[in-house]
């Protein structure tokens, strides 16, 4: 039977790993990346077994999820993120997938994301597959700072089961993570000599939520469908607003990379 070597970063994120670490029991060695927990996130995943290796200089997702890819030391590779849950169902699917002979060297899960404490099937939150399972020495994740990726050459299957993601807990939550998600989403476009403005912001944030709530049907999931197409059109407006912002100060640092 092949081995599994699980990968996560973190950052404060104790609140979550206890569960998260639950669901990759079955793993051979499951491997954190810290990027500074004052938390006891570190204390935490050590005392339920993990490996963990803090690197306190932050240099985006993608090159820190590589930081823990580096470490892994089995023939798979299945990378998590603290907020999200490997079903039983789910495990057992991965485990049947790499053992079949003519296994492709990644897989993409789909993935079921919540939203102050509803499941979202709509809006283009759902399937939202991903790659996240993948043969070791094959891929690795973009170097981007924000929405990193896996790139894999080869052909990629499809896993059934969800990946589950506890995402949003609370309206907090949200506000929280679109603040430090439009900041970085705004770094990223200065870095690829994207241009911001009112206009823009205001065209984009408005296409923002007609493209979520009316062409991908967040209308179906009720009110709190409503409430995240508010939450992503102001996301959007808030990254173009940051961007012009940052186009304004020509001696501000852009290649700042936001911490999680």
């Amino acid at each position: 039977m092949p081995r599994v070597s699980a990968i996560l970063i973190t950052r404060n994120e104790q609140h979550n790993l206890a569960d998260c670490l639950a669901g990759l029991s079955w793993c051979d060695e499951v491997i954190v990346v810290d990027s500074g927990s004052t938390d006891g996130t570190v204390e935490l995943a050590r005392s339920l077994g993990a490996r963990v290796q803090v690197r306190t200089d932050w240099q985006g997702y993608g090159p820190q999820k590589n930081r823990a890819l580096d470490l892994a030391r089995f023939d798979w590779v299945l990378s998590v993120d603290a907020d999200e849950r490997v079903s039983a169902e789910l495990a057992a699917e991965i485990r049947q997938a790499i053992a079949r002979p003519d296994a492709p060297d990644a897989f993409s899960i789909p993935r079921l994301s919540s939203y102050c404490g509803q499941f979202m099937r709509h809006g283009g939150w759902y399937p939202d597959r991903v790659v996240r399972l993948f043969r070791r020495g094959t891929a690795r994740f973009s170097d981007d700072i924000v929405h990193e990726s896996v790139q894999t050459s080869g052909p990629v299957g499809q896993l059934r089961h969800d990946l589950l993601h506890i995402s949003y807990r609370s309206l907090d939550d949200v506000l929280d993570k679109m603040n430090r998600y439009s900041s970085a989403g705004a770094t990223k476009l200065a870095a690829r000599g994207r241009r911001g403005g009112l206009a823009l912001a205001l065209w984009r944030s408005n296409w923002a939520f007609l493209r979520t709530y009316v062409l991908r049907g967040g209308f179906l999931d009720g009110r709190l469908g409503f409430v995240l197409a508010c939450s992503i059109a102001q996301e959007t407006w808030y990254r173009y607003l940051k961007l012009w912002l940052l186009q304004q100060q020509p001696d501000n640092n852009r290649s700042g990379r936001p911490r999680p």
